[in-house]
């Protein structure tokens, strides 16, 4: 009987359940889209979430399979389960292992007010370096740290900080416990030993007490099993072992088979990234990790648009209202609509750049969004398309710099998150890049990745490189148009690059006379 993994891919906006095979096929699955993604807040910036509120989906999800013509015949076959989650979505329980308050999710806006205080050598370093601020940035965007300024008396009936990763293995098997490749976010975490970190940079930003941290599992080992209580609200059997797996991102760097140099993975969800995964550690910015990759002995360098392809579900909410109502006429989605708008603008859109800065990064906390070169000859057509070409510009200018720090050389792309689906999309990708861009077999490449960590953990594969081999398949190859890349070469060396060092002066301006921050009081 040819096993299954039961995956669950919990995303921002929603969460779907998939049974995987060992062939990389999904045989079923399940989608729930969250009726509200984050609790209703008076609070401007604020995303909270009911804790339970994921596991409830879980199950949900689960049963809807299982009870499907053909579940039960399918449920037989399940010998894991995997979960990939969101990151940096923090909560805080008791001794009991309940919550104390709601989850705080990763794209929440509240930011600690004080500053690190690092040993006088690091912060020398970080002012030669020019990080001094970046630094601040990150303690500040701790949520850790905003709990000690804020809610200070709830910390001290804290027993562990975790991500709702941790969470969710605890209602599913009752371990309070967490994968290693799902350390990602503003905790002590040393990515290169794969442990907490004793000092460094992390404590520096975020220096939670070490009992206050979970104990850590690594990739494709049992983290726990399906509890009684699970499996009577979901269907999954009773003892299924759980396999510890990774975040969101890495799953789906996996899924698409980037392994080894020569490649690199494009996400375009609602956060966009680019990812290498690599046996060769290295800061894709100064004093930024690389990230613990699923593959024990890898590492997943990443830059991060924090804001991505959310930047068009704004665009679409704020200035597409016709679209949306021609789209909900005619039962499709409104981006199957915008998407005939990218035909009818040319490369570079007549002159209109757009950075893709709504909320600044790492790299530059004092980084706004720019539109450079509006004219009264634009329309919104060309808005749309020059957002798109805006965040292929700036995950080029990503790669480029990770080339240099790294000394390795991308070859091509793969390509994954919601914006993949979209052939003009992907297309525009390749001619930016000017290189190959790649999907694989099923657009559920996260599933993919994360149902690799349980057959490993099974012994169907004997280590991830095989799993891949088997589980990743290519599919539709985008070659990139040379004559267009000749034109974005232009844009991207003449004008891109030099968006962000020129008005970083005005982004600083901008930031003092908004008061440190982007909303009133």
């Amino acid at each position: 009987m040819d096993p299954l993994i039961l995956t669950f891919d919990i995303g921002t906006q929603s969460m779907r359940a998939l049974l995987v095979n060992s062939k990389g096929e999904i045989e079923a699955s399940s989608s729930y889209v969250y009726p509200q993604p984050y609790l209703p807040s008076d609070v401007f910036g604020q995303a909270e979430q009911d804790p339970d509120f994921y596991y409830e989906g879980i199950c949900k999800a689960a049963s809807e399979i299982k009870n499907s013509e053909k579940g039960k015949d399918l449920f037989k076959r399940i010998q894991g389960v995997t979960i990939a989650c969101i990151r940096d979505s923090v909560l805080l329980v008791d001794k009991e292992n309940k919550p104390l308050r709601n989850l705080i999710l990763w794209l929440d806006e509240r930011r600690a007010s004080g500053v690190p205080n690092p040993p006088f050598w690091q912060k020398a370093a970080f002012k030669i370096v020019g990080m001094t601020e970046t630094v601040k940035m990150l303690y500040q965007n701790s949520f850790y740290n905003w709990i000690r300024e804020h809610e200070d008396k709830l910390w001290k009936k804290t027993n562990k900080f975790i991500f709702l990763s941790g969470y969710i293995t605890y209602k599913l098997t009752g371990e309070m416990k967490d994968s290693v490749a799902n350390q990602v976010g503003h905790v002590p975490f040393d990515n290169k030993k794969r442990k907490w970190m004793d000092k460094g940079l992390s404590r520096c930003v975020a220096d939670i007490p070490k009992e206050n941290l979970i104990d850590l599992v690594e990739s494709a080992q049992i983290i726990g099993r399906i509890t009684k209580e699970t499996a009577k609200k979901s269907g999954i059997p009773e003892g299924t072992p759980l396999f510890a797996s990774g975040t969101d991102k890495a799953c789906e760097a996996l899924g698409l088979s980037v392994i080894g140099d020569g490649k690199a993975a494009i996400s375009l969800g609602s956060a966009a990234t680019i990812q290498f995964c690599s046996p060769k550690y290295f800061e894709p910015e100064p004093f930024l990790p690389s990230y613990p990759s699923i593959i024990p002995g890898y590492f997943n360098s990443e830059y991060q648009i924090y804001r991505g392809f959310w930047t068009l579900t704004w665009f679409k909410n704020e200035f597409c209202q016709e679209e949306a109502r021609e789209a909900e006429k005619n039962g499709c989605a409104a981006e199957a609509i915008l998407d005939k708008y990218l035909k009818e603008v040319p490369p570079g859109c007549n002159g209109l750049v757009i950075t893709p800065h709504l909320s600044p990064g790492a790299g530059n906390p004092f980084a706004k969004g720019v539109i450079e070169g509006l004219s009264d000859k634009h329309t919104k057509k060309h808005m749309y398309r020059a957002i798109i070409e805006g965040i292929d510009f700036e995950l080029l200018m990503a790669m480029k710099r990770m080339e240099r720090r790294s000394g390795l050389h991308v070859d091509e792309l793969y390509i994954g998150g919601g914006g993949s689906k979209s052939d003009i999309v992907v297309q525009i990708a390749a001619d930016i890049f000017g290189k190959p861009v790649k999907r694989i077999q099923t657009h559920e490449a996260t599933a993919i990745g994360s149902a690799m960590s349980g057959f490993v953990g099974l012994g169907v594969f004997p280590d991830y490189q095989s799993a891949s081999a088997s589980m990743s398949h290519e599919g539709k190859v985008f070659k990139p148009n040379m004559k267009r890349h000749k034109v974005y070469l232009e844009i991207f060396n003449n004008v891109y690059c030099h968006i962000e060092k020129v008005n970083t002066g005005l982004f600083k301006k901008l930031k003092r006379l908004a008061g440190g921050h982007d909303s009133e009081d």
